[in-house]
């Protein structure tokens, strides 16, 4: 499951006891304990596997989903985008592909199906 914990507090004693330590248990940007760090922060984070990485991965998919259906605005919108495209591109490496292959994979079906310029929805159809 997790391989190791690691401890980053950029040199800095433990917050203070008035300091409340709060608890995320979830997959973020690998510089998020970097950036904790700079600011005088510390935090504990583990590194997962392929199989937790992937579990991980498909919940940050549906917590980004989430935050872009509650984008109020289209910059908020676009940032929330740019993070599930960040998480789809993470996604392909753990399904054996590369983001140029899943790019390869979306020209294809786009070139095969369409895409979405047109904002066609379908009502119905019959099987011919």
């Amino acid at each position: 499951m997790n391989h190791r914990i690691e401890h980053y507090n950029n040199g800095i004693e433990a917050a203070s006891s008035s300091s409340e330590k709060k608890v995320y248990n979830k997959l973020v940007r690998d510089r998020i304990p970097e950036i904790i760090a700079a600011k005088g922060g510390s935090s504990t984070i583990s590194v997962l596997d392929e199989e937790a990485f992937k579990e991980a991965l498909r919940v940050k998919l549906t917590e980004e989903l989430e935050e872009y259906f509650a984008a109020e605005d289209d910059e908020s919108a676009l940032l929330e985008l740019a993070d599930v495209i960040e998480v789809i591109r993470a996604l392909s490496k753990v399904h054996g592909s590369t983001p140029e292959g899943l790019e390869n994979k979306r020209v294809d079906k786009l070139n095969k199906n369409g895409g979405f310029e047109d904002r066609v929805f379908l009502i119905d159809s019959s099987d011919a």
